[in-house]
């Protein structure tokens, strides 16, 4: 069965964002036609001025601070708070990318020039000048597009959509994290699994996600460190429960010693069971 054609005016990734936002209402995605400017003001950053790592950068992790102070009533290092900040753009920032090739095997090429980013609203203009997409899709045909001729092949355009991307991002933030190049791209392979990971279990598709993602990041996928690293452990009833190894710590223990996530490499797997049979119930 041929795959259906695209209305004259759809863009290759449009129907990608607009279930991600159909799933994860926090984060909406706005496309930028060409000659449209990328908004400015009332809180909206080019990703390339975060790459900069100067003035701009400091009033991002800046709400990060306050956050801490607001929510936790103590100042967490500087270091931890470039954690944060770093996390809470590069999780939805990856998904520009991963979300289009999981749900419609198209991977749009996203440099920093491209993006722009408002996080209190959850919200990103992005301008799609080119994706790699398969034989076959009816978006072959639209301006540029380009065809790759396998799913490995597309999974190296993701992971080297994402490494343009996130590069000079980690760049900027990497000073201020006190981390250099292993430890930086251990934390952007969490980002791509534990960002799609989650969107795919609101889809519905959780399984599905993590056999692509075991595919997409085996391990030795340079310049990215570790695996997806998924695993089973079982839970008080017998059940199977997910889990994975973070390569990274997002070091949330200097705050609350006693609260790690369970996918932490801090958490030892009797915690992990505890946390996740908790959450499973709830």
């Amino acid at each position: 069965m041929s795959a259906p054609a695209l209305p004259l005016d759809a863009s290759a990734v449009a129907d990608a964002y607009a279930r991600l936002t159909d799933a994860f209402p926090g984060l909406s995605v706005t496309e930028l036609r060409h000659g449209e400017e990328a908004p400015r003001g009332d809180g909206w950053m080019a990703a390339a001025r975060l790459a900069e790592g100067g003035v701009d950068l400091d009033a991002f992790l800046a709400w990060d601070e306050a956050q801490v102070i607001r929510d936790y009533g103590q100042r967490a290092r500087p270091d931890v708070v470039a954690g944060f900040g770093l996390h809470r753009y590069a999780w939805p920032a990856c998904l520009l990318i991963t979300a289009p090739w999981f749900l419609r095997r198209r991977v749009p090429r996203l440099p920093v020039e491209h993006v722009t980013y408002q996080r209190a609203l959850g919200r990103m203009a992005v301008r799609v000048t080119t994706f790699a997409c398969l034989p076959g899709d009816p978006a072959a045909g639209l301006p540029g597009a380009r065809v790759v001729p396998d799913e490995e092949a597309l999974r190296a355009e993701v992971r080297a959509a994402v490494a343009e991307h996130l590069e000079p991002v980690l760049g900027g933030f990497g000073p201020r994290m006190r981390r250099r190049g292993r430890a930086l791209w251990g934390m952007a392979t969490d980002e791509i699994v534990e960002g799609l990971w989650y969107v795919a279990h609101l889809l519905g598709e959780e399984r599905r996600a993590m056999r692509e993602l075991e595919l997409l990041l085996p391990g030795a996928t340079q310049p990215y460190t570790g695996s997806a690293a998924f695993r089973e452990l079982t839970g008080p009833d017998g059940e199977s429960l997910s889990t994975r190894d973070r390569v990274s710590c997002c070091l949330f223990y200097t705050l609350r010693p006693e609260d790690t996530c369970a996918t932490c490499p801090r958490t030892c797997d009797a915690d992990r069971v505890t946390k996740l049979a908790a959450a499973a119930a709830s």
